[in-house]
């Protein structure tokens, strides 16, 4: 299963979860719709404290994603959180097929003051892990009622 993260930045919260699918067995993957251009180091921190290695980590845009060789996405994940009037990306058709897609919301750990981004990084992890965890017990992978309610999880 193809599975795309999608936030604004790529640089912090889709990279975590492309990094905790990837660690369950997913074919993960992870864009942003304006990329920051680097990854922030407290994720890759973060990551490595759980003691997962996320493959090649950066941040891209999405329109890699989007070219005919782009490997085709089963599901679409956004991460966006609603603070700061956040606007997560759409995912657009590619050659006519639109993936399934779901909402799995989490406030930007970027965002809070450099003291308080271990914590937020942290809490990011642990309700992005919650959330793929629950993913990864579903039967139905493309359960649209079950995909939604995994987003809600704390």
């Amino acid at each position: 299963m193809n599975i795309l993260v999608l936030c604004t930045g790529n640089s912090a919260r889709s990279i975590l979860l492309e990094a905790i699918l990837a660690d369950l067995g997913y074919n993960s993957f992870s864009a942003g719709s304006r990329p920051a251009g680097q990854v922030h180091p407290v994720a890759l921190e973060t990551l490595e404290r759980h003691g997962i290695t996320p493959k090649h980590p950066r941040s891209k845009s999405w329109d890699e994603f989007a070219i005919p060789d782009a490997p085709e996405m089963d599901l679409v994940i956004t991460v966006c959180g609603n603070a700061a009037g956040e606007t997560c990306p759409v995912w657009p058709a590619k050659d006519g097929v639109v993936p399934l897609r779901t909402h799995w919301g989490v406030e930007d750990p970027a965002a809070a003051s450099p003291k308080d981004q271990p914590g937020a990084f942290e809490t990011a992890f642990q309700v992005l892990r919650r959330r793929a965890l629950a993913f990864d017990a579903l039967d139905d992978k493309r359960d649209r009622r079950a995909l939604a309610a995994i987003g809600t999880l704390p």
